[in-house]
Parts: structure tokens; C-alpha cells; sequence
């Protein structure tokens, strides 16, 4: 296959597993971004996957399913049907996101004996930490991308030092944006900032502490709650607002119950913007993050933030534009957070710098041409496979 001259549009194609949250809306936003720049873009996924993020929208659309977890037979049939379509398509880059669907696109490449399309590989998140045999599953996986990707970005510098470790040739960094909202949180009225509040329950003098996240033991909202025992004898109890839904839903209502919380859980919101013009303090507790949206959304929005420093939140805040504590530790989260709602000089300042990093942070633009600087510069290094 010879590579395409600088006049022919380039021809990328898409991998991703299942998703409902940060990474589909990434790739959705580079293949609306990429087509808009002449390239034919195509994703491969699972099909509710698109029924999530309607990728028709940006780029052609066919279902492979990927599994979220090793899945032996699923992942044989998934590495068939991308090996078949790739070979079909004839495209010139093959950027898969997230470990799983990367080391299956890399095995799908893998037996090509003609020339093959360059793989690029984001990765997204760090595996989790486990021993046994799903430890081993990621170990493998990890090197799979490492040895078989022409490129590999990642969305915190952690990742970055982990896969050069782990021997990838090429790591850069992802660049992730927050997508910008029809409304901004400055631009909230009076009148929604007030209503909001009421539908949370606050009142006027209540101070409400915001969450926004998928419910899943990544975002560590467990710890959260914990952390909320802690600031229970301020007058009037601040308000734990958690805004998000998953699999731990059940269980986090039963535990805020167990502790006597007034927590609201909202389930899905798709006026963020309004919940943090609402709020006081935005609370980001994970375990382990990489570019996070909602921190980014936050920061835009000029909110006093505490957040753990884990991954990517200090790249993303810096040491001025967010209380940073160590993850896994309720006192320390607590004490931040009683800190911020005691403190209005704190929280002016805090607020202040948050919404000065917020100019520096990417742009959708800035990511594409990220990501097209990525793709040109493997493009001509195809190798056979």
C-alpha cells in the first residue's frame, strides 16, 4: 500500500470500547474534528456505544463489540471483525482509545501481511490495582500497546512514564478538552442560580457541596461521603450534592443513609452548569483521574476546588487553582473542604485562580491539531506487519 499523497485525504479510522462517559465524547468531538478537516473517518465499536454518542453524526459507524473486561471468545471474534474491516477500509491510521481496544486492534494489525495502517493508541485511564490473574491480563495488554503501537499518547503524565517503562517508542501527550457548553456557569441568571438551589433542597444560607462523576469506584465517592461525616457540625449543614450515575448508585445511597448524610443523589444532570453556579465548593475525590472534564468544566466556571492529586488534576490546576490532598485520606478531603466554606477570602482566591488557569486549558481545536500532528507524523512510518 503506498502512502497517500499530500492532495488525497487521509483515511482514519476509529476503535473504542464500550463507554458512557469521557471517552466516547472524546472521540466523537476528534471525528467530528477530523472530518471537518477533509480526512474519511470511520469508528468501530460497540453498537450502544453509538446509540450513546450517535458517531453517524461525525463519521461512518459500524458495530464491533469490545468488551469491557477480557472476555476470551468476545475479544477472538472483536480481533476477526476489526482485522476484516481494517483490511477493507483502507485506512491509513487506526487510532484506538483505552488499553482494551488498543491491544485488540494491535492483534488485529498484527497478522496483516501487507503493508499496514499506523496505530495510535490514547490511553485513557491506568489499569486498576490487582494482582492475580487480572493484573496479569493488563500487564499484557500494556505491552501489547507498547510493542505494537507506532504511537502512543496519554492523558496524564503518570501514564506517559508508565508506558515509556513498559517500552513504547513513541509516547506523547493527549490533549483532552471539556466540551463548551451552549451555557457557560457565569452566565447563569440570579433567578436559576436560586431555583437550582431550591429544587437541591438548599436554602439561602445553606452552603452545597457539589460532586459530579460516574458512579464507580474510580471517582471514590465512597471516600466522599466519609469525608462529609466530617464537616457535619457546621451551622447550617452544608449539602452534599452528588450529580452522576452507575453501577454504585445503590450502595453510595445505602452508605449515606448508614451514616445519617443528607445527600442528594441526582442521578444524570445535564445542566451542570447550573449546579455549579449553585454550588460553593466542587469536590473531585477520585482515586485516579487523567484529563477530567468535569475538574476542567469547574475551573471554567471559576469555582473554589479541592480535588485529590492523583493523575492528571495537578496538570490540569496547577498549585493555585485547587486544594490538593492525597487520595484515599476522608480527614484531609474534609478538612479542605471546611477550610474553603470557612474561609471567604480562601474561596474568592481559589475561585480567582481557578478561572485564570481556565484560559490556558485546550480547546477542541487545540486537540485536533494534536491529534492530526500525531497521525502525520506515523503515517509514513507503516510498517508490514
Amino acid at each position: 500500500m503506498t502512502v497517500p499523497s499530500p492532495s488525497a485525504p487521509m483515511n482514519l479510522t476509529f476503535v473504542l470500547g464500550s463507554s458512557t462517559g469521557g471517552i466516547g465524547r472524546h472521540v466523537k468531538m476528534l471525528a467530528a474534528g477530523c472530518a471537518g478537516q477533509g480526512l474519511l473517518v470511520h469508528v468501530l465499536g460497540p453498537a450502544g456505544t453509538d446509540r450513546d454518542f450517535a458517531f453517524a453524526a461525525a463519521a461512518r459507524f459500524t458495530p464491533v463489540e469490545i468488551a469491557s473486561r477480557p472476555r476470551p471468545l468476545r475479544d477472538l471474534r472483536a480481533i476477526t471483525r476489526l482485522r476484516r474491516l481494517l483490511r477493507a477500509s483502507g485506512t491509513s491510521v487506526v487510532h484506538a482509545h483505552g488499553l482494551r481496544a488498543g491491544a485488540l486492534a494491535a492483534a488485529a494489525l498484527a497478522s496483516s501481511r501487507r503493508s499496514r495502517p499506523a496505530l495510535v493508541v490514547t490511553v485513557h485511564n491506568a489499569p486498576p490495582p490487582a494482582g492475580g490473574v487480572t493484573g496479569a491480563v493488563y500487564r499484557v495488554l500494556e505491552l501489547l500497546v507498547a510493542r505494537r503501537a507506532d504511537s502512543v499518547v496519554c492523558v496524564s503524565a503518570d501514564l506517559e512514564q508508565r508506558m515509556r517503562a513498559t517500552g513504547a517508542r513513541r509516547v506523547g501527550h493527549a490533549v483532552v478538552p471539556a466540551p463548551h457548553t451552549a451555557i457557560a456557569p457565569q452566565d447563569v441568571s440570579a433567578e436559576t442560580r436560586a431555583a437550582t438551589r431550591a429544587g437541591l433542597g438548599a436554602e439561602p444560607d445553606r452552603a452545597v457541596v457539589l460532586a459530579v462523576g460516574r458512579l464507580v469506584a474510580q471517582k471514590g465517592f465512597g471516600l466522599l461521603l466519609d469525608a462529609a461525616t466530617g464537616w457535619r457540625d457546621i451551622r447550617p449543614e452544608p449539602l452534599l450534592v452528588i450529580a452522576g450515575e452507575g453501577p454504585l448508585a445503590a450502595g453510595l445511597e445505602s452508605r449515606a443513609a448508614s451514616l445519617g448524610l443528607e445527600v442528594r443523589f441526582t442521578g444524570h444532570r445535564a445542566d451542570v452548569p447550573a449546579l455549579l453556579a449553585a454550588a460553593d465548593v466542587f469536590v473531585l475525590p477520585s482515586v485516579w483521574e487523567g484529563q477530567s472534564l468535569v475538574l476542567q468544566e469547574a475551573l471554567r466556571a471559576g469555582m473554589p476546588v479541592v480535588a485529590t492529586r492523583v493523575g492528571g488534576n495537578q496538570g490540569l490546576t496547577g498549585e493555585d487553582a485547587a486544594i490538593l490532598v492525597p487520595p484515599g485520606n476522608p480527614g484531609r478531603l474534609a478538612g479542605a473542604v471546611r477550610s474553603v466554606l470557612a474561609d471567604p477570602a480562601l474561596a474568592a482566591r481559589l475561585g480567582k485562580a481557578a478561572a485564570d488557569r481556565a484560559l490556558a486549558l485546550p480547546s477542541e481545536d487545540d486537540a485536533v491539531a494534536a491529534a492530526l500532528a500525531v497521525y502525520r507524523a506515523v503515517a509514513p512510518s507503516r510498517r508490514s506487519g
